[in-house]
Parts: structure tokens; C-alpha cells; sequence
């Protein structure tokens, strides 16, 4: 007779089978601890690639070239030819992008920056050449760096007001939607005397195809969200597409620079080729210090430094207020609206500025559009790793993602608009010294097309409303310092005018 096995009576009676041990690839990224799924992360990855892919074709736009056109040239009549643009931005975004989900582990994807290439295309690389204008920039993200590592960057942003944070969110939610309405030809810019700054359609109506396909993914979108159909978001772009390729097919709209009422930017057709090997001439092609001590400068040094304050005061609050917003809706901050690991997860992205700069990429940074692949599941920086591995591939195979045209894509940025929108429930309007700056926050980021200056005003109009109560001993000292820096970047023309002068 063999002795009974010794056992729990309670594990006896359980029925539930163990849970099986979670995989090297669960336990790296916290998949489960996060409530999410490897399929979700992935997802989550490709929509985020897709509403950001974008990037690749408009930033050789805005600082890439022609050789002999004036336009985004240097103070010494040079250009970055665009093909090469296009390389080192996918190469830029994609080793970032990557590096963040595996250091900083959040699904926030990381490409050029929209507002600083235009800032330099515009303000800076005018003044001098291209290679010291991205000297400029690398500066700017070794100082950014500097500040993550000291802790003054994590310092300022636990500073912030849970209610202003509320408001970044809710202000960036705005803020996509109306990126999304721009980019789709929904909402454009009239012109003629008299005409208001912005309209429906091309003439106060809806009058191009390309704008009724976004109108028609806009509803397709919210349908597939609200029958919380896994994917709906992707599904809703790949239907799109083909959507787009079939009416391109048969009407040959082609873009809207022709003036047929085209689309926006990629033209919806299949690619006659599938790729080549992309052109990285560009990386390193920096002057280092040229802005300061360079030979064909049309600025002095202090002008020099104006410009670097600028580019410093931009990165550094575009980033904070876009991972406030992306962490708010993912669930991924705590109580105060703070990130955990967010000193990394800063410094990090601050490389992103050293690494764009120095690709001659542009800045690089965290993108509001991330919040698309946030609200397909993504939860970890296994997403950010797919959104990488799918840039890096894109510098190979830029016809096949250039079929995706924006109209596909922006639906995205509205929905996901709505859904960040959301965190104005955690503000008290029925205090007016909250209303006021949280209501500036959400309104001057769609209205000035930059989340830094909604910051800015929010923490000017805080702090002013906070001594106007007595309240002054309660705010933490940064809120003064970080007010009086925006005074002093709102004012950067004038005083600008009065360095040069």
C-alpha cells in the first residue's frame, strides 16, 4: 500500500489552472502588469507607425530642397536634398523610437518635430548654414540631457499642477483634431480680405473626394470604437486605403498641388518599385558651434543664443506636455499625473534632439500622434520597438508606406482627439483661478499650433491668478521660474529686435 500524497485540500478543490509563467518578453516590458496583450502592443505599434509615417514625406518638405530653388535654403544658398532628408528622418525615428520602448518602456513613438523643423527651416537656417543650424540643435539636446540628469527636468514636470496636467491632456486631444482637419482638407485657410482664418472645405462646404473619404473614416472609426472591435482603429486605416487606391484608380485625382482637388499628400496608388538603399550623406554633416563662431553667419553669438533658447524652451515643454497627455490616457500615470521612470523616460527623448541633430534630422521627440497606437491597447515600449522596426524598414521601402494618404490616416487623429478630451473631467471649472488656465491651455494649442505655448500661457495665467489670491507661499518656486522663462519666450521677437538693433 503506497503512502496518500501529501496535499493543499484547498489546491485540491481549485479547478483553476496555474497561470503559465510569463515569458522573457512579458517580464522585459510588464505586458500583463499593464493589462495589455503582445497582439495589443503590436497593433498598438502599427497604428502608431501608420498615423505617424507622415513624418517621412512632410519633414523633407519643410527642410529639404532642391538644388538652385530658394526655398528652405541656407544663409550660403545650399539646400538638404530631400531624398536624403527622407533617410535620416526614417533612421532617426526608427533607432528612437526603439531605444525608448526598450529603456523608457512607453509606447510613445519619437520622430522630428513638426513645430522645430519649421523653426528652423523658417527662423534659423536662414541666418546661417544647415550644418551649424543642426550644431544648434545637438547643443540644445546635450542640454536637455544635462537637465534630465540632474533631475530639474522631472523636478519641473512633478511641479505642474494636476489640474494644468489635466489641461495639457485635454489641450492636445484639441490640438490632433485639428492637426487631423488640417491634414484632410476638412478645415483650410481662406483667402481674400475679409475671409476668416480658417473654413470648412475649400469654399465653407465639402467639395473634394480625398475630404469625404476622411469624413467617411472619421464615422468608420467611431463605429468600429464604439462595437469595440479589436483593431478598429488599424482596420479603419486599411480600409481607408484601399478605399483611397480604388477612387484614385478610377477618378486620377493625383495631389492637390495640381489644383484638382487631390489629396493632400501621398498620392493612393500602388508603387511601380518597391524600394532602394536609402542615402545617409547627411549624418554627421554638423558644425558643432558654426552658429556661434561661424564665417558666414548673419546673426551675432547672442542672437545665436536666442535662437537656442528658443529651440530649448520648444523641445523641452513639447515633450513634458505631450508624455503628460499620452500617460494621462493610457492609464500609465499615477494619482498626480506623473509618469513613473520619468526622469529615463526624459532623458531619453532628450537624446532624441542630439540624435536628430546630428542625423541633420531635426529635432526628434515624442509625437502627440502616439496617442493613436495608446488607444488601439498599446500599454509598453514593445509598441514603441514595432513603430521603430517599421521606420527602419520604411528608409528601404518608401514607395510601399508613401500609398497611405493623409486622409486615411487623420480619422485616427480626430477620434483619438475625442478620447483625450476626456481629462477635462478632472478639472474644477467652477473655480475660475482653475478654469482660466486650464481653458488657455486646451484653447492656444490648437489656436497657435504648439503645444508649448498653451503650456506657456497656462503657467503665466496660474501663477498671476495664484498671487492675485494670496496664494503665492502655496505654489512650488519652479512654477515662478518656468513663468517668467515663457514671458521671456513669448517676448524672444522684440527682444530679439532689440539684441540685433
Amino acid at each position: 500500500m503506497t503512502d496518500p500524497v501529501d496535499t493543499d485540500p484547498q489546491e485540491a478543490d481549485d479547478p483553476t489552472p496555474p497561470k503559465a509563467s510569463p515569458s522573457v518578453l512579458d517580464r522585459y516590458f510588464k505586458i500583463r502588469e499593464r493589462g495589455s496583450t503582445v497582439g495589443r502592443e503590436i497593433r498598438g505599434g502599427l497604428v502608431t507607425f501608420f498615423t505617424m509615417a507622415y513624418i517621412v514625406v512632410l519633414t523633407p518638405i519643410i527642410i529639404g530642397g532642391v538644388p538652385g530653388q530658394p526655398m528652405n535654403a541656407d544663409s550660403l544658398g545650399n539646400v538638404l536634398p530631400m531624398l536624403q532628408v527622407a533617410a535620416v528622418v526614417a533612421l532617426a525615428a526608427g533607432v528612437m523610437s526603439v531605444v525608448f520602448g526598450l529603456v523608457a518602456n512607453y509606447p510613445f513613438g519619437i520622430a522630428a518635430g513638426i513645430g522645430i523643423s519649421s523653426l528652423l527651416a523658417v527662423t534659423i537656417a536662414p541666418q546661417m548654414s544647415w550644418p551649424a543650424a543642426m550644431g544648434l540643435v545637438v547643443i540644445n539636446g546635450v542640454i536637455i540631457v544635462i537637465l534630465g540628469f540632474t533631475g530639474v527636468r522631472t523636478a519641473v514636470f512633478n511641479a505642474v499642477p494636476s489640474e494644468i496636467k489635466s489641461a495639457i491632456a485635454a489641450g492636445i486631444g484639441a490640438f490632433i483634431a485639428f492637426i487631423g482637419f488640417i491634414n484632410a482638407g476638412f478645415v483650410t485657410r481662406p483667402e481674400g480680405a475679409g475671409s476668416p482664418p480658417v473654413q470648412l472645405g475649400d469654399d465653407g462646404s465639402i467639395t473634394t473626394v480625398p475630404t469625404l473619404i476622411f469624413v467617411i473614416g472619421v464615422l468608420l472609426m467611431a463605429i468600429l470604437m464604439v462595437r469595440k472591435v479589436p483593431g478598429g482603429l488599424l482596420l479603419g486605416i486599411i480600409v481607408m486605403t484601399v478605399a483611397s487606391i480604388i477612387v484614385e484608380s478610377i477618378m486620377h485625382l493625383g495631389p492637390a498641388s495640381e489644383g484638382n482637388g487631390g489629396w493632400a499628400m501621398n498620392v493612393p496608388k500602388l508603387p511601380s518599385g518597391i524600394g532602394g538603399m536609402p542615402d545617409f550623406a547627411l549624418v554627421g554633416d554638423v558644425d558643432l558651434f558654426g552658429a556661434f563662431t561661424g564665417e558666414f553667419n548673419n546673426v551675432s553669438a547672442l542672437i545665436a543664443c536666442v535662437f537656442l533658447f528658443t529651440l530649448l524652451l520648444s523641445n523641452f515643454f513639447d515633450a513634458m506636455g505631450t508624455m503628460t497627455g499620452l500617460g494621462k490616457e493610457g492609464g500609465l500615470s499615477d494619482a498626480d499625473g506623473n509618469l513613473p521612470g520619468m526622469g529615463k523616460a526624459l532623458i531619453v527623448e532628450g537624446t532624441g534632439a542630439i540624435v536628430g541633430g546630428a542625423a541633420s534630422a531635426s529635432s526628434n521627440t515624442v509625437l502627440v500622434e502616439s496617442s493613436a497606437g495608446i488607444a488601439e491597447g498599446a500599454r509598453t515600449g514593445l509598441a514603441n520597438v514595432v513603430t521603430g522596426v517599421l521606420f527602419l524598414g520604411a528608409m528601404f521601402f518608401t514607395p510601399l508606406y508613401s500609398v497611405v494618404p493623409m486622409e486615411a490616416v487623420s480619422p485616427v487623429l480626430v477620434v483619438v482627439g475625442a478620447l483625450m478630451m476626456g481629462q477635462i473631467r478632472d478639472i474644477d471649472f467652477t473655480r475660475f483661478e482653475v478654469a482660466l488656465p486650464a481653458f488657455l491651455t486646451i484653447v492656444v494649442m490648437p489656436f497657435t499650433y504648439s503645444i508649448a505655448n498653451g503650456i506657456g500661457v497656462g503657467f503665466i495665467s496660474w501663477v498671476v491668478l495664484g498671487v492675485a489670491r494670496g496664494k503665492w507661499r502655496q505654489m512650488h518656486p519652479l512654477l515662478y521660474i518656468v513663468a517668467a522663462l515663457f514671458i521671456v519666450y513669448f517676448a524672444r521677437g522684440p527682444i530679439e529686435s532689440l539684441i540685433s538693433g
